[in-house]
C-alpha cells in the first residue's frame, strides 16, 4: 500500500508526535487531515505543508466531529490510513496519597476516556470508513496506527491513569487485527519511550539530560521524527498487522 494518492487522518496532527507523523506521511507522498482542537497550530501546518493537508477541528470522543474529519479525508481522496496521536492530558496521582486519601476518580475517566476511549473510536468509524474502499491486488485496504506508550508495561509511581489508558490500547490492536483483518483493514500500535517533544521540551535542557541518560542507546530522547518515519513505514508495509512495537532505545521505566 502506497502513501502516494492515499489520504490518512491524523489525530492530535498539530503538534508533537502527530506533526511529525503528519510531515512523514506527506513526505511519502501522501496527502492529510490534520484533527486537532488547536486550531492556530493546525492551520498554520496546513498552510504550510499545502494543498494536500486539511485541517478539520475535532474532538475524538465526539462522533458527529471524528465523521466529519473523515468526510474531509474522502474529500482529499481515497481514505486510507488514520494514525491516534491525540494526547495533552493526564493526572499524576498514586492510588493512595500522602495524606490517606484515594486518588481522584475524575482524573482517571478523563484519562482514559482521551487516550483510550478517543483512540477506539477513531479506530471503529474510521476502519468502517476505510473498509468501504477498493481493495488492492493483496485485498488490503488501509491501515490504523495507535499510540501507547512504554507506560503500558512499566508504569510509574502515579501513572496509574496513564498507564491503564494505554495498556488498554495495547490490548485493543490484536483484537481489533483479527476483527478487521477480513476486511483488509491492519491494525499496529506503536509505544513510544520518552520523546523530546514540545511538552516534554518545557521541562527544561537539565531536565532531558537526565531523561535521556536512563536510556541505553542512543542515549538521548527520542525524536518525533523517528515516530512519523516508523508510521510511515507501518502504513506502507502490508505484513505488519496486530503488533505493538516498542520505540524507546531500550528504555525501561523504573519505579519513579
Amino acid at each position: 500500500m502506497e502513501l502516494t494518492g492515499n489520504v490518512a487522518l491524523v489525530t492530535g496532527g498539530a503538534g508533537g508526535l502527530g506533526e511529525a507523523a503528519v510531515r512523514a506521511i506527506v513526505a511519502g507522498g501522501g496527502s492529510v487531515v490534520v484533527a486537532d482542537l488547536n486550531d492556530e497550530k493546525g492551520e498554520k501546518l496546513a498552510a504550510e505543508l499545502g494543498p494536500s493537508v486539511r485541517y478539520a477541528r475535532t474532538n475524538v470522543l465526539d462522533d458527529e466531529s471524528v465523521n466529519a474529519a473523515i468526510a474531509a479525508a474522502g474529500e482529499l481522496g481515497t481514505f486510507r490510513f488514520a494514525v491516534a496521536a491525540h494526547g495533552g492530558f493526564g493526572v499524576t496521582q498514586k492510588v493512595v496519597q500522602r495524606d490517606g486519601s484515594p486518588a481522584d476518580m475524575e482524573g482517571f475517566r478523563k484519562t482514559v476516556d482521551l487516550y483510550l476511549n478517543g483512540t477506539y473510536n477513531l479506530l471503529r468509524l474510521a476502519a468502517a470508513a476505510i473498509a468501504k474502499t477498493e481493495p488492492n491486488e493483496d485485498g488490503e485496504r488501509g491501515a490504523v496506527v495507535t499510540t501507547a506508550s512504554i507506560a503500558a508495561f512499566e508504569g510509574q509511581m502515579g501513572q496509574s491513569a496513564y498507564s491503564a489508558a494505554k495498556s488498554g490500547v495495547v490490548g485493543l490492536t490484536l483484537v481489533a487485527a483479527r476483527d478487521l483483518g477480513s476486511l483488509g483493514v491492519r491494525v499496529v500500535c506503536v509505544a513510544p519511550g520518552t520523546m523530546r517533544t514540545p511538552i516534554m521540551e518545557s521541562v527544561g535542557e537539565e531536565a532531558l539530560a537526565k531523561f535521556g541518560a536512563a536510556v541505553p542507546f542512543p542515549r538521548r530522547l527520542g525524536h518525533p521524527s523517528e515516530y512519523g518515519a516508523l508510521v510511515a513505514h507501518i502504513l506502507t508495509n502490508p505484513y505488519l498487522n496486530g503488533e505493538t512495537i516498542r520505540l524507546d532505545g531500550a528504555q525501561r521505566f523504573q519505579a519513579r
